[in-house]
């Protein structure tokens, strides 16, 4: 089941051969808000691609050779109009424009297929790539949480705390954006 493609990739549900890959960007995650995800073995892998592959709400992006290089998230609200969003790029394929491309895909998926009526998703106030891309989506800032979360520790071992941005489109945002 193929969920959508955009020029350059496929976005699939995980599968058992997904393993690997996942663990080659999360064993290291670059970003704090993905620690909580860290992979530590192949097995850990092994089970992770396990559980998204039955995650409605987890995407594997692939190259059209079915190479993951990333993985996209969209968690549904109760009402399952509005969708907190994310994604995470192999640093491998950086510098491409892949990133926007798979996430620009789902959010056209969100709005389209899903019947998204409003899409947010956090990035930590450091993460300035990813602001960027919010912003090259079309999303808008709505707020800064002061101390939001907390990911890691400081080097004391106590917790430290991230500013994260929301950033937020409606679907008639989107829709007036396509049509400019």
């Amino acid at each position: 089941m193929e969920y959508f493609r955009t020029e350059r990739l496929v976005v699939l549900p995980f599968k058992e051969g997904d393993a690997e890959a996942l663990l080659d960007y999360f064993e290291k995650p670059r970003v704090n808000c993905f620690m909580d995800e860290q992979l530590n073995s192949p097995e850990e892998a092994k089970a992770e691609v396990l559980k998204r592959s039955t995650d409605r709400s987890q995407y594997a992006v692939c190259l059209p050779d079915d190479t993951l290089i990333g993985n996209l998230f969209a968690y549904p609200e109760r009402d399952e109009d509005t969708f907190s969003v994310g994604w995470n790029i192999n640093p491998k394929y950086e510098g491409k424009g892949l990133a926007f491309e798979a996430a620009k895909g789902l959010l056209e998926y969100l709005f389209t297929k899903r019947n998204a009526r409003r899409i947010y998703g956090y990035v930590e106030e450091d993460n300035i790539r990813s602001q960027n891309l919010c912003k090259r989506l079309g999303m808008r800032p709505e707020g800064t949480f002061v101390e939001y979360i907390s990911f890691v520790k400081n080097p004391d071992g106590t917790p430290k705390y991230e500013n994260t941005m929301q950033f937020a489109i409606l679907r008639r945002e989107w829709e007036a954006q396509k049509a400019s």
